[in-house]
């Protein structure tokens, strides 16, 4: 006969269970970013999905395979693309280092002496160079780690597509809170997907486009190739396509075109600046109504912790937050509501 009781055993499963999980998502902590890929790609495509199979009587293992194929088409290797673009030009600079130091020292020397800034350039391609190693994990990690993570993300994604219902009905049986609010966190997950991938790549395309427009009218070199990574870092809050305008116009000033660099600068800032709040205005009405602020500080937020995913984990984070801010408070509301009936109005 046992030592332990029926409760003790109970007890001595639940702590073995708490162990175990933690030891297995220390152990998966290198992928936990393929695990958020295919969360996000999941909530993308769902839709799609549901719609394909569900309406219209495909095969489901076939539209996962579609599925997989489209976003490698048009989400992972436009990423990939980029981090080739950018370390091709970097590797042209770095054999033409006499010019980048040239444009380094005309900037400077304007800004030491009308904005008191004389590192001006120096500090600029630092801070680029932070954000770009925050946003393109690909140009400094491994290939093989690339591979590794894209082949874990997408075979994640093919059975959460082949047993979505069950996924589903597993995710609401084990959800801590009642089924109401766990489908409001399905939403939250939705909206703040939605607005800072679909809506922001929106938003950054457009950006982009403007940004190569203005370089090529204003005579900037490789407008193209500016105009593709204004387009890449407009996903970043605050820096963005119009602060790519700053060091280009300062240039046009340094070579002696004061009126064509004010007006570069002036273009950047206050039309492509502008056409950012007015779009993010109209994708939040028609695409989620997620609050501009909520996504502002949860990119900060989320950028740190997840990398380029931190767009969408960082606000998704903070809506959570609120969201269960708002649950407590509802839950304890019903709770006093019920211990004035039990005990009856107060004497």
């Amino acid at each position: 006969m046992s030592v332990f009781s029926y409760k003790q055993r109970n007890n001595i499963i639940l702590v073995s269970i708490i162990v175990l999980g933690c030891f297995l998502l220390y152990a998966l902590s290198g992928l936990f970013s393929s695990i958020l890929g295919a969360v996000v790609l999941y909530t993308i495509f769902r839709s799609t999905y549901i719609y394909l199979v569900e309406k219209r009587g495909l095969n489901g293992p076939v539209v996962a395979v579609g599925v997989i194929v489209t976003s490698l088409i048009v989400i992972v290797i436009p990423f990939l693309l980029l981090s080739f673009m950018v370390i091709n030009k970097i590797a042209e600079l770095n054999a033409d280092t006499l010019l980048l130091q040239r444009w380094f020292r005309k900037i400077d020397a304007f800004t030491g002496a009308n904005l008191n800034r004389p590192h001006f350039a120096e500090e600029a391609v630092q801070k680029l160079s932070d954000y770009a190693t925050e946003l393109f994990p690909s140009i400094i990690g491994g290939a093989a780690n690339i591979v590794v993570i894209l082949l874990f993300m997408y075979f994640i994604l093919y059975f959460m597509f082949v047993q979505m219902r069950s996924f589903e009905a597993g995710m609401l049986r084990y959800a801590p809170v009642r089924e109401q609010h766990a489908l409001k966190f399905a939403q939250e997950l939705r909206n703040s997907t939605y607005s800072n991938v679909l809506g922001q790549g929106i938003i950054s395309i457009v950006q982009g486009v403007l940004l190569a427009n203005g370089f090529w009218i204003f005579g900037i070199p490789d407008p193209i190739f500016w105009g593709v990574i204004g387009t890449f870092i407009s996903f970043l809050p605050v820096v963005g396509a119009p602060t790519l305008t700053i060091p280009a116009g300062l240039l046009l000033m340094a070579d002696g075109h004061a009126i064509k660099g004010v007006v570069l600068i002036a273009y950047g800032v206050l039309f492509i600046g502008n056409v950012d709040n007015v779009l993010r205005m109209a994708i939040n009405k028609r695409i989620a109504n997620t609050h501009p602020l909520i996504s502002l500080v949860g990119v900060f937020i989320g950028l740190p912790l997840f990398g380029i995913l931190g767009l969408v984990f960082g606000p998704l984070l903070l809506s959570y937050f609120l969201l269960l801010v708002e649950i407590y408070q509802t839950n304890r509301m019903a709770a006093e509501r019920l211990e004035r009936i039990r005990t009856g109005p107060d004497l």
